[in-house]
């Protein structure tokens, strides 16, 4: 069966959400419907509507112009098996002394390596991404340079790689992983039990800092934030507030072009700039608090 895919582009969040609500309205109806930042500085949001019968292109057009939104662009989707094709294109990734895999590469876990398994079915997070290669890289040079954090938290944490890795190699460590949706802290226990760290990171629904558990485990020595930009630079005086003096927190999420102004944002809050990576269009900032 064809999918069909419509796509355009607006300015403001609340536009984008309102048209996203009226395509949603559509007959026939979509069978899921995304809105998107575009992480470019621009203010322009993506709405995205996906459809197992053909959509109306008139009405389309109609709602477009009504929102004042680019014209949808419209496309057929052909028939994919996205497991197979994600399985494909994840190959293992190796990030200093950690390994992230999917269990179709089990067989291919070098000896000496940290392996961590996430399967390709959860593709964020996985450790193919920039922003998490960088943050993996980043925890792995502090802890080669001789850094043991007592007290961990991974907020936004998606498939929980992050925390993992931590517990891995911290096995006294206090560790907290949260995310504000319901299905990546589902996904992000999952992944503790894969890898055998039932009991080393505890999994939390929560936004930012806001749990009874991240409140009374605070100060943090380190904190993970691979998130978005705008929430980054929101983040910055909670961040404060969460990571003990010396502490550390790793910031990724975002564009090479956004690293100025979230790293401004937390030196305004007390921070210091330990390090920077860029990996291809993504950086990763290592902040260190004073």
């Amino acid at each position: 069966m064809p999918t069909y895919s419509a796509l355009t582009t607006l300015m403001g969040e609340d536009a984008a959400q309102a048209l996203a609500d009226a395509v949603e309205k559509m007959d026939p109806a979509p069978v899921g419907v995304g809105v998107f930042e575009i992480e470019d500085d621009s203010g322009l949001w993506e709405v995205g509507a996906y459809f197992v019968e053909k959509p109306n292109e008139v009405i389309l057009d109609v709602l477009a112009l009504a929102f004042e939104a680019k014209p949808f662009a419209m496309s057929e989707l052909p028939e994919i098996d996205w497991v197979a094709h994600v399985r494909r294109e994840l190959a293992p990734v190796e990030a200093g002394r950690f390994f992230v895999y999917g269990s179709h590469d089990a067989d291919k876990v070098p000896e000496g390596r940290i392996a961590l398994q996430i399967e390709a079915t959860v593709a964020f997070g996985t450790g193919h991404h920039g922003t998490t290669l960088g943050c993996l890289r980043a925890f792995d040079r502090l802890f080669e340079a001789g850094v043991r954090p007592a007290k961990v938290a991974d907020i936004g944490c998606g498939t929980a790689v992050l925390a993992l890795a931590a517990a891995s190699v911290l096995p006294d460590a206090l560790i907290l992983a949260s995310d504000i949706d319901r299905v990546a802290v589902d996904v992000a226990e999952a992944n503790v039990a894969i890898n055998g760290l039932e009991g080393r990171v505890a999994c939390l629904e929560a936004a930012g800092f806001d749990h009874p558990r991240i409140a009374a485990a605070a100060p943090f020595d380190l904190v993970f934030a691979n998130i978005l930009k705008g929430p980054l630079i929101e983040l910055a005086p909670p961040m404060a507030d969460h990571v003990a003096p010396g502490g550390r927190a790793i910031l990724s999420g975002l564009l090479v072009v956004q690293a100025e102004a979230v790293t401004d944002a937390y030196l305004a809050a007390g921070f210091s700039l330990d390090a920077r990576e860029d990996i291809g269009e993504w950086s990763t900032l290592v902040m260190l608090r004073a």
